[in-house]
């Protein structure tokens, strides 16, 4: 095995020639070592965020948290990860929000938590004002620890209510053309992966979490129906929606045998992550580099606003629970219909 810069990180090659990266430590006083497989390469976001949460919940904040006394903010982070209400959240919320808070433990982890003051917030806030989408998330997950912190009376007042978030903009992930879906049409055939895959997220809006579950139990009578992942614990969302006749061609003409429809080349589910990085292998066959899962997603939502859907007839489709975020995907679709309307109205 060969052994990478960062600690704790082994390497191997499968039987394929491709590499595979493991977190992998062994604690005093015991005879296994923890082993956790991490997806995509060093330096990536899914390979550094399975990375931190490795280090996490194999201990890697373990005993500088066991010496923080009662009422500092390292103590409070040890409480609010081991309470129902933290457990009840999905893995991934689980996995984002400890690596933030336990980013901060390591240099505040012994402080009294109760003289946290909302100028003390917006220093942590402001420590990340280059990366705006860190610093954000940075805040929500202050938020999320003082809101539970108050409810269990672990502190008398919340320093996060009035700290707003740095102002900034993006137009997030590329939201697909439908030359673009041609182009890896034509270079992922119908009864390949990559082609069902497409089609999966296309005509169902479905996110990496949910396609990877995704398998023939979902389907009957003609209609596809599942429980989203995301916040599936707190807040669950169902879906059921009639399956569109070209996915359904899709469907019947790709090999499977597996209650999911996409598995890996040794048969078994994809992991999200592990989805994901397949997914960008075959965009970047296709020339798509710059194309994503995520932005399947955006493209179904403005496929459905360009054909005249309403609003909440695309809120059944996709899930979403407010008009506000189906005017995320859907702003620029309906600025062409707009535009092409009015412009009709012009009397020749």
């Amino acid at each position: 095995m060969t052994k990478i810069r960062l600690p704790y990180v082994v390497s191997d090659k499968d039987r394929h020639g491709n590499r595979r990266y493991y977190f992998r430590r062994r604690f005093a006083g015991s005879s296994k070592a923890v082993k956790i497989r991490l997806p995509g390469f060093p330096g990536s976001k899914e390979f550094m965020e399975a990375y931190q949460g490795a280090l996490s919940s194999a201990g890697g904040l373990s005993s500088s948290l066991e010496r923080t006394p009662k009422g500092s903010f390292g103590y409070v982070c040890k409480s609010y990860y081991a309470s129902p209400q933290f457990k009840a959240l999905s893995k991934s919320t689980q996995l984002w929000r400890r690596r933030v808070l336990d980013d901060i433990c390591r240099k505040h982890g012994g402080d009294p938590i109760e003289r946290m003051r909302p100028i003390h917030v917006r220093k942590l806030r402001d420590e990340k004002a280059d990366m705006p989408g860190a610093s954000l998330t940075r805040l929500k997950a202050l938020k999320a620890l003082f809101r539970w912190a108050v409810e269990e009376e672990l502190v008398t007042h919340d320093p996060t209510q009035d700290v707003k978030r740095i102002p900034y903009s993006t137009k997030g992930h590329h939201s697909w053309t439908l030359e673009e879906v041609e182009t890896f049409e034509r270079i992922h055939e119908v009864g390949s992966k990559a082609r069902l895959a497409l089609a999966l997220m296309l005509y169902t809006a479905c996110r990496r979490s949910d396609v990877v579950k995704l398998g023939p139990q979902h389907i009957h009578e003609g209609r596809l129906g599942f429980r989203q992942s995301k916040n599936a614990n707190r807040d669950p969302v169902d879906i059921d929606i009639p399956v569109h006749k070209d996915l359904a061609d899709i469907i019947g003409k790709t090999p499977s045998g597996h209650m999911n429809f996409l598995t890996t080349e040794y048969g078994r589910p994809f992991s999200i992550a592990g989805f994901g990085n397949r997914f960008r292998e075959w965009c970047n066959r296709a020339g798509l580099s710059h194309c994503s899962a995520h932005g399947l997603r955006k493209a179904a939502a403005a496929r459905l606003a360009e054909a005249g859907a309403t609003p909440y007839e695309i809120m059944a489709v996709t899930g979403h629970k407010s008009l506000e975020e189906v005017e995320r995907y859907t702003r620029a679709a309906r600025k062409k219909g707009l535009a092409d309307s009015a412009i009709a109205k012009i009397k020749g």
